[in-house]
């Protein structure tokens, strides 16, 4: 299992996610599951990936050779006209490789993946995409601005109260920090080193990019502080009148 998480805000967009992949309580590895597109001056785009290691390995490796060679691998990421056409190309691609994977007969659940797609394309607004196993896929808006992938339910609720689109990279970088860290105390298939990247409307160009590791100053801070911060507002709160 995975978690990852994009916001889509005023001052532009947000991602995270953790490395742990997991076969069972025993086989533990790490793997990246954040990946980007840069064509400077004109398009950045992110992918975060959840589910089967090998299928979205697949999609990111072709999107990564279409990239290098698009003058003679089409369609590539940095040739699209625009993010919505980017999240058909990606969708369409993972349709393709969970179909070509699949044997005969078998179910295609377990070879199931999705995706998390963020950019912006000059000429049109920064985008925030989840893309399903079938290949179709949604956008953020307004009444929805952020999306996650993976083992979402541990950290959805912080998001669900706290998130504002107004609110500063650094404060998002807290928030996304409190939405991990709860979910890593609660799922031991979600673990760090953790990923994150920034990305600032009309910039172009790739944002901060940041890997948090378990003995992190800040991270320690945040998580500490977090349970510290709960267990305070837990005590204030009136004792259920018997």
């Amino acid at each position: 299992m995975t978690y990852c998480v994009a916001l889509s805000m005023d001052r532009g967009l947000a991602f995270m996610s953790d490395t742990r992949t997991n076969a069972g309580v025993d086989s533990i590895s790490t793997f990246r599951k954040m990946f980007s597109w840069t064509k400077p001056g004109e398009r950045v785009i992110v992918l975060l990936a959840a589910g089967n290691l090998a299928t979205t390995q697949a999609v990111v490796s072709l999107l990564d050779e279409r990239a290098k060679a698009s003058h003679d691998r089409s369609p590539s990421l940095l040739e699209t006209p625009s993010m919505y056409q980017t999240a058909r190309v990606v969708g369409d691609l993972l349709k393709e490789v969970i179909a070509g994977s699949v044997p005969a007969g078998q179910s295609q659940d377990a070879f199931g993946a999705s995706f998390i797609l963020g950019g912006q394309i000059r000429g049109t607004e920064p985008r925030l995409f989840m893309i399903y196993p079938e290949g179709n896929f949604v956008e953020a808006g307004a009444d929805t601005p952020f999306f996650q992938i993976g083992e979402i339910k541990y950290g959805k609720p912080i998001l669900v109260r706290a998130f504002d689109p107004g609110m500063s990279f650094a404060e998002a970088a807290k928030l996304l920090l409190v939405s991990f860290d709860s979910t890593v105390k609660s799922n031991l298939s979600v673990g760090l080193p953790l990923d994150m990247q920034f990305y600032e409307r009309d910039s172009f160009t790739p944002g901060k990019q940041v890997r948090v590791n378990a003995d992190d100053p800040y991270y320690r801070t945040i998580s500490e502080g977090w349970s510290d911060a709960l267990k305070t507002a837990f005590r204030k709160l009136p004792d259920f009148p018997f």
